[in-house]
């Protein structure tokens, strides 16, 4: 997983991403102003860097200009055509509003990930490994099938791991935004999935929400 440097001044935002990047998997680096983000940026081994554009002392486009060839999610309130075109002229990755959805910023720094060839492609859980990249999943070393939409469920389990995910949430992520049908439809798959890689205690059901794939670390 990534080691990803987060330049937030607000202790509350910083602290609420940490978690959530915690949560499924990746370490991370606080950093609140413009200043000890560079000196974070040149010291750690930073895969990826959520940068504010709001911060004491030096905005987050003079940060960006000053720390390594590091891929970039700018982060902001400011939501001006202007400050989005400046961000991603420097080289920016991609560039989010706040308030986002926690899910949007990890669906974010995984498209990013991938990009930069940092994402995880293979995921062990007990006998059952996954390849994400060439889409093949294997229990005790036998090979499982598995219908493209309960490989796109799957996916979305794992890049969300520890997180608690609700029917209707899943059904966007898995399913598109054009899907129209039932929430049953995901009970239906996740039953499969359970069935299929064993993971009947793995896939939690979340009482009155959804599901959460639980993984101890």
């Amino acid at each position: 997983m990534a080691n990803i440097l987060i330049v937030e001044d607000d202790h509350d935002i910083n602290n609420l991403i940490s978690r959530n990047l915690k949560l499924v998997g990746h370490s991370y680096v606080q950093a609140f102003d413009g200043v000890s983000a560079i000196q974070a940026a040149m010291q750690e081994g930073i895969d990826l860097v959520l940068l504010d554009i709001m911060l004491p002392g030096m905005d987050g486009f003079e940060v960006m200009k000053k720390i390594p060839k590091t891929p970039v999610i700018f982060i902001t309130a400011k939501d001006g055509l202007e400050s989005k075109l400046s961000g991603l002229s420097l080289g920016a990755d991609d560039y989010i509003v706040k308030p986002f959805e926690m899910l949007e910023l990890l669906a974010r720094i995984e498209a990013v990930l991938r990009r930069t060839h940092k994402s995880e492609t293979v995921f062990s859980l007990g006998e059952t490994v996954v390849n994400i990249e060439n889409r093949t999943v294997t229990v005790s070393g036998a090979e499982i099938d598995l219908s493209p939409q309960e490989f796109e469920l799957l996916e979305v389990l794992i890049r969300n791991k520890n997180i608690a995910l609700s029917r209707d949430k899943l059904l966007e992520l898995a399913w598109g935004y054009d899907y129209i049908g039932e929430s049953r439809t995901v009970d239906n798959h996740i039953q499969k999935l359970r069935s299929k890689l064993g993971w009947e205690e793995a896939i939690k059901t979340v009482y009155k929400l959804g599901y959460r794939l639980e993984v101890k670390r």
